[in-house]
């Protein structure tokens, strides 16, 4: 029965592992997604920063992307940005292999 568990064991630790890559991938994202909006509304240094740290916070809000969307969809409306919203769920699939190369790299 201890291979058994062992083996548990691992599959639980590999999940696990998978998950919090997972999760820092997303957050990546939607960091990149902030500063690529930022960079568009006008945003630099800090504020840039700033703004981009408010749309990985965003994605706190409810499972999905439909929390990070809705964020900068507001934002750009707020701004006048003249973005469509395909545009913008393009950006953020564009970006999706980025941040997972990124955040792999950080990992090695």
């Amino acid at each position: 029965m201890s291979t058994f568990d062992d083996r548990e064991r691992a599959e639980e630790a590999r999940y696990a592992l998978n998950q919090e890559t997972q999760f820092k991938v997303m957050a990546r994202r939607n960091k990149l997604l902030g500063l690529w909006a930022a960079d568009l509304m006008g945003l630099t240094g800090s504020d840039a920063e700033a703004y981009a740290k408010t749309v990985v916070l965003s994605d706190l809000e409810e499972p999905g992307d439909e929390d990070v969307f809705r964020k900068v969809r507001s934002d750009f409306d707020t701004a006048g940005i003249d973005r469509t919203d395909a545009r913008i769920r393009e950006q953020m699939a564009e970006l999706l292999p980025v941040a997972r190369e990124q955040v792999l790299k950080d990992s090695k």
